[in-house]
């Protein structure tokens, strides 16, 4: 080639690259607008979406009670206030109650079945969800031997704050402990002490999950699904879900040796039964495999929402001393100090009741729910939604809306008391959620929060401990659920 021809080469090549690199722009912009496109009149409206990312930037901006949200290439639909939930997930309730499908659960999908709070709506869910209350019920929930565990249980908590002397601690763990051996008791038939260290490392890994599968690296893996697949912080996602498969198929294993047919002892066993009675109908749900993953739901749920809750009552309580003092004096004129609160005594005490569900409300413990999907073409407040649109329920409007709530931004259990001193709960009460996809351990949750908070109340006085900086309520971890910051705080004996 000669030396004078050189430069008009690269210009050459120069204009090929230029045109390629302007081809694959145009292709990938015209294949965004694709996947964004929505053939769907009425649609909910909602702000301007930039090319691949979405209004990733802009989320938790409000643009009206139904709007619309685009998440990488995923499209949502945000439904904010009392009456628009209602409507979707009361009112419409059959056709809001699908699961979406989550890239960071497909592979915990294939190995243990979909289980409860994820599998897509239809036959399994509706068969999972209808034994797993009942076998609830059966091993005791709603019957005394349950209440009379718990109570068991808050005493042996009881006995460790004590055991910190007066010091400054955490309660995390402690509580994670105490609200997972009453879901250990029905589900394995046995507890795990405090300082079970396997134990306490699988908590830790539950917690860890909580805050990765919904926080940020959890919800760019489900919009952006390739990402799984390279190294980064996300990857400790999958390996914890491995953690925690690995001890729930090892301790199943143990179980089976001593599994009697004729003389179920828990859930476990109760599942068991029902795969062998059905095991010869093909469209059963009762599988080996998806028994892992209905335990993994009723563990996950019945230890992290609970204890979560708790966490947030003392750090309520030690910063509110007034209102601890008022739940004081009523433990003391109802229940005494020498009996151990009892379920009965809810109707007697309106003011701990009261503190309870503000608690729940103020601390607003699961924002945003779980993810829902339409299971069929709807409408909600006027607005078409299509079949398969991601719904987000954004239960913290209800919880803080201002036409319900009188200082709906600040702790206040007056919220549900009377004028004459009674308990009421407003309709917009929802921590729950509603509908056909509400916690179904809902009675369960209720019945842990009020006695292990009147337990742990009737014994001690929870303070702030000296010299330490003072805890924020406004500030939290934000994950599956709205955890408080870590905090100490000293227990006195009363």
């Amino acid at each position: 080639m000669e030396l004078s021809a050189f430069p008009e080469f690269l210009l050459s090549a120069f204009d090929r690259f230029t045109v390629l690199a302007m081809f694959c722009t145009v292709f990938a912009l015209v294949l965004d607008f694709m996947k964004r496109r929505k053939n769907c009149q009425n649609y909910p409206p909602g702000p301007w979406a930039l090319p691949f990312i979405g209004n990733i930037l802009q989320l938790w901006k409000k643009h009206g009670n139904v709007f619309s949200f685009e998440f990488g290439w995923t499209n949502m639909v945000i439904l904010s206030g009392y009456e628009t939930l209602k409507e979707a997930l009361v009112k419409k309730s059959e056709d809001f109650a699908d699961r979406p499908s989550l890239t960071i659960y497909e592979d915990v999908f294939r190995r243990v079945g979909e289980g409860i709070v994820f599998a897509r709506y239809g036959h399994w869910w509706r068969e999972q969800r209808k034994f797993s209350l009942s076998a609830l019920r059966n091993y005791g929930l709603g019957k005394k031997s349950l209440e009379m565990r718990i109570v068991e249980e808050a005493g042996f908590l009881n006995e460790i704050f004590e055991g910190e002397n007066g010091l400054p601690f955490d309660p995390h763990f402690s509580l994670n402990n105490a609200t997972s051996n009453i879901i250990c008791s029905i589900v394995f038939g046995n507890r795990f002490e405090y300082q079970d260290e396997k134990f306490l490392e699988l908590l830790h890994t539950l917690g860890e999950s909580f805050v990765l599968e919904g926080g940020f690296w959890g919800q760019l893996v489900n919009s952006f699904p390739f990402i799984r697949h390279f190294p980064g912080p996300h990857r400790k996602i999958f390996e914890n879900q491995e953690t925690f498969i690995r001890f729930l198929q090892e301790t199943v294993t143990e179980h089976k040796v001593l599994w009697d047919p004729n003389e179920p002892r828990d859930f476990i066993d109760a599942f068991l039964a029902e795969q062998e009675k059905m095991k010869d109908d093909p469209k059963t749900s009762f599988r080996e495999s998806n028994l892992i993953g209905t335990v993994i739901d009723l563990f996950a749920a019945g230890t992290e929402t609970t204890s979560t809750t708790l966490r947030w009552a003392l750090l309520f309580m030690v910063l509110h001393p007034g209102v601890q003092s008022k739940v004081h004096e009523e433990i003391d004129r109802v229940v005494g100090k020498e009996r151990k609160p009892m379920l009965e005594d809810r109707e007697e005490m309106p003011y701990t009741n009261a503190v309870i569900h503000e608690i729940q409300r103020f601390g607003n413990i699961v924002p945003i729910s779980l993810p829902h999907q339409t299971y069929r073409d709807t409408e909600v407040m006027g607005y078409t939604i299509p079949k398969g649109t991601l719904i987000i329920p954004n239960l913290s409007s209800a919880l803080f809306d201002e036409n319900i709530w009188s200082t709906p931004h600040q702790f206040n259990p007056g919220h549900f008391l009377n004028s004459e001193g009674k308990f009421v709960k407003p309709e917009a009460f929802i921590p729950f959620s509603a509908g056909r996809r509400m916690c179904f351990g809902e009675q369960l949750a209720k019945t842990e929060l009020f006695l292990f908070f009147t337990s742990m109340l009737q014994h001690f006085t929870f303070l702030l401990p000296e010299n330490e900086p003072r805890p924020s309520y406004t500030e939290a971890e934000y994950g599956i659920t709205r955890s408080p910051l870590p905090y100490r705080l000293c227990v006195e004996l009363r």
